[in-house]
C-alpha cells in the first residue's frame, strides 16, 4: 500500500502536471489529422485540463498500418520471451518512479479520490502488468496424445494487432488488464481510452516507448465513440477487440465485428450485482462494512458494485443500523484531500443520469433512509451515498444499472427467495453472500448465475483469478488470470508424421 501525502503536497504535484493531449501513435505524440480537439475537465471543479486530439477513422487507419508494420517487423512479436518480459518489467519500474505523478493525473481527470489512486489503482496496475510479464517465459505450449506414429503440437501464435477500448470508471487498472496479457503474448495493441479519461493511458504509452517497447507496438488514439471507437470496432485490419463498458456498446462492437471482418470480441460489460445477507451471517458488523464497500466504492461507479442489498426479514434493522453508523466515514468530497473516500461523478450528463434515478425513485415513493440529496458542490458533480429500503425487486432501481452511490434494499424471507431475486436480472457479473453456514453458502455461489461470487466478503478475486460475467455482463473471455492470456493468441496444431513406412508405401 501507497503512503498517502497531505492535500497540500498532491496539489504541489497537480500545479506541476503536464497534462498530455495529442494522440500517441508509431512511438511519438501526434495531433489528430483534422486538427479537432475535445476537452477535457476535472469533474470535481470544473477546471479545463486540456484539449484532447479528436481521432477520426484517418488516425485510427494510421495507428492500425503502423500496428501491423510492427507486428510484421517481429521486433515484438517475435522477440525472445525472457526480452519482452524485461522490457514491460522496465515499463513497470518506471511506472513505480513516476507513481505520485500518475495517482494525481487520474484523480485529475476522472475525480476518483486520490487515496483510492494512490493506494489501489496505480499499485495494482503495475502489480497486473508485472505478473503478466512474469508470465511470458512460464507458459507451455502442449504436445497432443496421438500415438507413436505422430506427433501434434498445440501452439500459441499473438493474435495480431488489438484494439483495447476503455471505460472511464477505472482508466489505468482496466489498461493494465488489456495491456499486460496482451503484450505479454506478442501483439501491437491500441488503445482507445474514454474521452473523459485519455491522460494516463497516453503517459503509460510514453514510458512504454522509454522503457523499450518498439514504434508501433503501443498506440493510443483519443477521441470519442462514434468518431474514434467505431472505426477502430469496423476496422478489417484489427484482428481483435477487447471492450470494458456498457451492455449496449459492446452489442455495438458485436455488430462492427459481424459487419467487417468477423473479429474475435470479448467484451465485459455492465451488471445488478446482489449482496445477500441471510439470517445465520456470523458477523454483521463485518457485512456492513462490505455493504458499504460493495455500493459506494468508486462512488458506485463500478461494474461489479453490489448495487442491490438482499437481506433476511431477521437480521434487516440490525444490519441497517451498522450500515447506518458507519456511512458517516464515508466523506464526500475534493478528491485530492486524502480524508474524503468518495470523489465527483465522472462528467455532467453521468451526474445528471444518476439524480434522475434518485428523483424517480422518490417520486415512485422510495424512502431514502441514507442520502438522496442531488446538489452539486460548486462547480463539482459530488452524490452523497444514498440507501434505499423496501425496494420492491421490479422496481426501476432494483433492476437498472444506475453506475452511482446508490443502494436498493430488497427484504426477503428465505434463502430460496434471496437466490431468485438475486437472479432476476439480465446480468451476471458479481455477486456475495454472507452466512455462517459454509454447505449454505457454497450451495448459493453455485445457484447464482455471476461470473464472480464471493462468500463473507465482498471482491473481485485477484490478478490470479479469472474475471468477468454470464448473460449481458460478458461475452467471449476473460480478463485476468492465465486464462486471460489465451484471449489474445490465436491456436494453432501442428501435426508431423512420424510412420515408419517402406519407400514409395502410400500414405492413404
Amino acid at each position: 500500500m501507497s503512503e498517502l501525502l497531505t492535500r497540500e503536497e498532491y496539489a504541489a504535484i497537480a500545479a506541476e502536471l503536464n497534462f498530455p493531449t495529442d494522440a500517441f501513435i508509431d512511438g511519438a505524440f501526434r495531433p489528430a489529422e483534422s486538427g479537432r480537439t475535445i476537452e477535457t475537465r476535472n469533474p470535481a471543479t470544473g477546471e479545463l485540463l486540456g484539449k484532447l486530439a479528436a481521432c477520426g477513422a484517418e488516425d485510427v487507419d494510421l495507428a492500425v498500418r503502423r500496428a501491423r508494420e510492427a507486428f510484421d517487423r517481429g521486433d515484438w512479436s517475435r522477440m525472445h520471451p525472457g526480452d519482452r518480459k524485461r522490457v514491460m518489467v522496465r515499463l513497470c519500474k518506471l511506472m513505480q518512479r513516476n507513481r505520485r505523478e500518475l495517482a494525481v493525473l487520474e484523480s485529475l481527470d476522472s475525480g476518483k479520490p486520490i487515496r483510492d489512486c494512490a493506494e489501489a489503482d496505480v499499485p495494482e496496475t503495475i502489480q497486473c502488468i508485472l505478473w503478466h510479464a512474469e508470465a511470458i517465459d512460464k507458459i507451455y505450449d502442449e504436445s497432443a496424445p496421438v500415438g507413436d506414429d505422430a506427433m501434434a503440437m498445440i501452439v500459441r501464435e499473438p493474435i495480431g494487432v488489438v484494439g483495447a477500448v476503455l471505460p472511464w470508471n477505472f482508466p489505468l487498472m482496466m489498461l493494465a488488464w488489456k495491456l499486460g496479457p496482451s503484450l505479454a503474448a506478442g501483439n501491437s495493441v491500441i488503445v482507445k481510452p474514454a474521452e473523459q479519461t485519455s491522460m494516463t493511458a497516453l503517459r503509460v504509452a510514453e514510458l512504454a516507448h522509454e522503457a523499450g517497447v518498439p514504434r508501433g507496438v503501443f498506440n493510443v488514439i483519443t477521441g470519442d465513440g462514434p468518431g474514434t471507437g467505431e472505426p477502430l470496432g469496423r476496422h478489417p485490419d484489427v484482428d481483435m477487440i477487447s471492450f470494458t463498458g456498457s451492455t449496449d456498446i459492446g452489442r455495438a462492437f458485436l455488430r462492427y465485428s459481424s459487419e467487417s471482418n468477423l473479429k474475435k470480441v470479448v467484451l465485459e460489460c455492465g451488471g445488478k450485482n446482489p449482496c445477500v445477507v441471510l439470517e445465520d451471517a456470523e458477523d454483521l458488523d463485518l457485512a456492513a462494512d462490505h455493504v458499504l464497500n460493495a455500493a459506494f466504492w468508486n462512488m458506485g461507479e463500478n461494474c461489479s458494485a453490489n448495487s442491490r442489498l438482499i437481506v433476511h426479514e431477521r437480521v434487516k434493522e440490525a444490519l441497517v443500523e451498522r450500515i447506518l453508523a458507519r456511512a458517516r466515514e464515508w466523506r464526500t468530497g475534493d478528491p485530492l484531500d486524502p480524508a474524503n473516500h468518495l470523489g465527483a461523478m465522472i462528467d455532467r450528463g453521468h451526474y445528471d443520469k444518476v439524480c434522475a434515478y434518485i428523483e424517480s425513485a422518490q417520486k415512485e415513493g422510495l424512502k431514502a433512509i441514507l442520502g438522496g440529496g442531488v446538489e452539486a458542490d460548486g462547480d463539482g458533480l459530488f452524490i452523497h451515498p444514498t440507501i434505499f429500503a423496501d425496494v420492491e425487486p421490479a422496481a426501476t432501481i432494483a433492476r437498472e444499472e444506475i453506475f452511482g452511490p446508490v443502494l436498493a434494499m430488497i427484504t426477503v424471507r428465505s434463502t430460496e427467495q434471496a437466490i431468485a431475486v438475486a437472479n432476476d436480472t439480465p446480468y451476471g457479473l458479481a455477486a456475495s453472500v454472507f452466512t455462517r453456514d459454509i454447505k449454505r453458502a457454497l450451495r448459493a455461489a453455485r445457484a447464482i448465475r455471476a461470473g464472480t461470487v464471493t462468500i463473507n466478503c465482498y471482491g473481485e478475486g485477484d490478478i490470479t483469478t479469472p474475471f468477468g460475467g454470464y448473460k449481458q455482463s460478458g461475452f467471449g473471455g476473460r480478463d485476468n488470470s492465465l486464462h486471460a492470456h489465451d484471449q489474445y493468441t490465436e491456436m494453432k496444431t501442428i501435426w508431423i508424421d512420424l510412420a515408419d513406412r517402406g519407400v514409395g508405401e502410400s500414405l492413404d
